[in-house]
């Protein structure tokens, strides 16, 4: 057993110097340890240290610093050490035990807004665009965040998910009632998100149990399903029997919008891959326009055969030297996600376009023409529509995208439009386009 040093008084330990330990008395083995500086002679430090004898060695035991933790403090713990000590516990595995309880204390600290700004931070690269991670903070700083955004993550239960889920809220069209039937769509998404985020903290082990964001077995059996609350809304077409006269003033049209919008229904795919077309992502020798994986709703890369149609029209664009863009706003950058919208609208208010149609209802005209009134089989169809072909099965075995197959397909439907045209012309006065 360690020898008991004279006790010292706090006023004496207080004037303790010099770099090493120091007996304090009161406890065996109580020592405050100074650190100085080399040179100087500076302290640097002070901390108390409890020295023991476990598996037989003596092993220091840091008891705080000093002056935070008080010399009578000190004393304190020391006592219970070493009582605990010849009890027979391990001193050692119980600081770690301590350590690690505190840890773990901590981290249950945080809550359900630090961990969905830690998920997003984390998941940056994964947002396709700045509107995509837009889209995620906004809808949980108007849904989530009022309802469980300082609650400890730790503590939220199916309960507070039903909560968000279920708040009332206003639809578009003035209809009021609760998230999950007036704004279906949002609310799923949103569903999703703080699956994601309490599956997030539960990794980080911020949290323990069951997610209760899971739809499956959990909340499908509290809400109503999604799929029979409300059909999902199929975006305006165009008849294809109509596609005559709209392009007959879309083409008299000499507006940058114009042409991208022609593009747009020549080739099918969707508006942003259209306005965020690069001159490089086009070889006109070839007729083929390679769309990266990053431009695609899919994340992978598609190939568009380009009719004669199509490469006319490209031939003929200005290119600018301040932009890579074929399809660039006045200002060189990309054209808005609007632009083809208000182009339609005018036609709409200058009587040029009767139906309720808008630019992404072209793809619905494309397959509806392809599947009425031509015999290519349903997978290049899809395909030439950028949809997935079959299981992910047939997927792995089907290795080629059927591009030169796509191309008859492709040019038959351009071909298409400039006989309906001609039909039209043919049975209308002649109508003057104006420029947007």
């Amino acid at each position: 057993m360690p020898k008991i040093a004279r006790e010292l008084s706090a006023l004496e330990v207080k004037r303790v110097s010099g770099h090493g330990w120091h007996a304090v008395g009161g406890v065996a083995g109580l020592l405050l340890q100074v650190k100085c500086e080399p040179d100087t002679g500076k302290v640097l430090s002070r901390s108390w240290i409890l020295r023991k004898r476990i598996g037989g060695k003596r092993q220091p035991i840091g008891l705080g610093s000093y002056p935070q933790t008080s010399l009578a403090d000190a004393r304190n713990k020391a006592r219970t050490l070493s009582l605990d000590a010849q009890n027979g516990v391990d001193l050692l595995a119980k600081k770690r035990e301590q350590r690690s309880a505190a840890i773990a204390t901590e981290a249950r600290k945080k809550t359900f807004r630090e961990c969905a700004e830690a998920y997003m931070e984390a998941h940056a690269s994964d947002y396709s665009n700045d509107k995509h991670r837009g889209q995620w903070a906004s809808t949980l700083k108007e849904y989530a965040y009022p309802k469980i955004g300082q609650m400890l993550v730790a503590d939220i239960a199916m309960p507070h998910v039903l909560d968000v889920l279920q708040q009332h809220t206003k639809h578009r069209n003035g209809t009021a009632g609760k998230l999950w039937e007036t704004k279906t769509v949002t609310a799923k998404r949103l569903l999703d998100r703080m699956r994601r985020i309490l599956d997030f903290a539960t990794v980080n082990q911020y949290r323990s149990g069951t997610n209760p964001a899971t739809w499956r077995g959990y909340l499908d059996t509290q809400l109503p399903s999604p799929n029979g609350l409300k059909k999902t809304r199929h975006q305006p077409a165009l008849p294809h029997a109509n596609i005559g006269g709209f392009m007959m003033h879309l083409r008299g049209n000499a507006s940058i919008s114009a042409k991208a919008l022609e593009f747009l229904i020549l080739t099918g795919v969707r508006s942003g891959s259209v306005r965020q077309a690069k001159w490089n992502e086009v070889d006109l020798d070839r007729a083929l326009w390679v769309i990266p994986a990053e431009h695609t709703k899919a994340k992978r890369e598609h190939r568009v055969p380009l009719q004669p149609q199509a490469v006319r029209l490209l031939s003929a664009l200005p290119k600018l030297a301040k932009s890579e863009l074929v399809f660039p706003s006045p200002r060189g950058g990309e054209l808005s996600d609007m632009a083809l919208s208000e182009l339609m609208r005018g036609m709409r208010e200058r009587g040029e376009l009767k139906d309720k149609a808008v630019p992404h209802g072209f793809r619905s005209t494309f397959r509806d023409w392809a599947a009425e009134l031509t015999d290519y089989p349903d997978e290049i169809r899809k395909v030439a529509s950028m949809h997935t072909v079959g299981d992910a099965v047939k997927e792995a075995y089907q290795r080629t995208d059927l591009l030169e197959k796509r191309r008859h397909l492709m040019t038959d439907w351009a071909d298409y439009m400039d006989q309906e045209v001609r039909s039209f012309l043919s049975t209308q006065a002649p109508v003057r386009g104006s420029n947007d």
